[in-house]
């Protein structure tokens, strides 16, 4: 069977593929927010540092691959941010795969120098197809674990899903919920008002703040404005949600998180310690978990990090990988090679 050639162009902005971009990734086994081309493109703006290499792969006029990238001196990485995009790689369908990630490959070689792809899922395209190529080529591969990222497959209802627990993370839930209700008057609501979404975010961004060290170091000026972008362009299209939890008509925790794919992804999340006996953190995120079974969603995400209450609420662990290249020096590649 012949292969089409497949050929790159390397662009400086994200308009010209959007509408192409998106269809790609609906067809992709891997589809995420977070290589949606609106997502990539707050980030870029936002925080993007370096020189960004959007590299777009067609077979003839068609768009079959996309790989955001960046480069800072002579190392390579995803664009999308690291730190705050959970999940990150190349898009390609599986028809054109192989090809694409040959494209992106011959484009990296050419300027040579050390690639370190972060984010990776198990069924990424950079650690099976990507990694597999570069060995073909006899280019240094290292591929290590560098986190995990539990989640909870949902079943139909509510009372299934606590049948699900370990007998002791089912009554502990339902003790700690018993006693937040018996503590004052408790709601929890999503914030969606226009009007009030700076204040909003304000008040996520201070409770954040108020959960732990690492959470304040986090949470610069400059996330800050991130936070607050992401909202102002996320929520207007159903993609995100900002829920509180109140008590008294205090805010005391909130929730960050993605509604995209079918699945609720918990992105992010703050409380005041000041209520943390009555476990206000973890019992909005079991609120959110609910509203994902009643809502008909198929995940509920806990996105990365190992913290002990996604376990309290039956998260299992799916691996988080980095890729590593040694590409050396440049190369010229001459004609894309396409298919191998």
């Amino acid at each position: 069977m012949n292969c089409p050639t497949l050929s790159f162009q390397r662009l400086d902005s994200f308009s010209a593929i959007v509408d192409d971009w998106k269809i790609l990734l609906s067809r992709y086994s891997g589809d995420t927010i977070f290589l949606t081309p609106d997502w990539q493109r707050l980030w870029w703006r936002m925080c993007g540092e370096g020189e960004l290499h959007l590299l777009a792969i067609q077979s003839d006029d068609e768009l079959v691959g996309v790989a955001p990238l960046m480069r800072v001196d002579d190392c390579w990485g995803f664009a999308g941010g690291v730190e705050v995009a959970d999940f990150l790689d190349v898009v390609a369908p599986a028809e054109h795969a192989s090809g694409v990630v040959a494209a992106v490959l011959d484009y990296l070689q050419t300027f040579g120098g050390d690639v370190e792809l972060r984010n990776l899922r198990p069924d990424s395209l950079g650690v099976t197809l990507l990694a597999d190529e570069a060995r073909r080529r006899a280019i240094p591969v290292a591929i290590d674990q560098e986190d995990v990222s539990p989640r909870v497959e949902l079943p139909s209802d509510w009372d299934e899903y606590l049948q699900s627990l370990t007998k002791k993370d089912r009554h502990e839930l339902r003790r700690k919920m018993r006693r937040l209700f018996a503590s004052g008057d408790v709601r929890y609501v999503v914030a969606n008002d226009p009007e009030t979404r700076d204040r909003d975010v304000d008040d996520f961004i201070r409770l954040h703040r108020l959960s732990a060290p690492e959470k304040a170091s986090f949470m610069t000026d400059q996330m800050a404005r991130f936070f607050h972008a992401l909202v102002a362009e996320f929520a207007p299209r159903g993609w995100l949600r900002l829920y509180f939890l109140e008590i008294d008509g205090v805010r005391v925790a909130s929730v960050v998180l993605f509604d995209y794919g079918g699945e609720f992804l918990l992105y992010n999340s703050g409380y005041d310690p000041e209520y943390a006996h009555l476990s206000t953190g973890l019992l909005l995120k079991a609120f959110c978990l609910r509203d994902a079974i009643s809502e008909g969603r198929r995940v509920f995400d806990f996105l990365q990090g190992n913290e002990p209450y996604k376990y309290d609420l039956g998260a299992r662990d799916v691996p988080i990988y980095r890729l590593r290249l040694s590409l050396g020096g440049a190369r010229s590649t001459g004609v894309p090679r396409g298919c191998a």
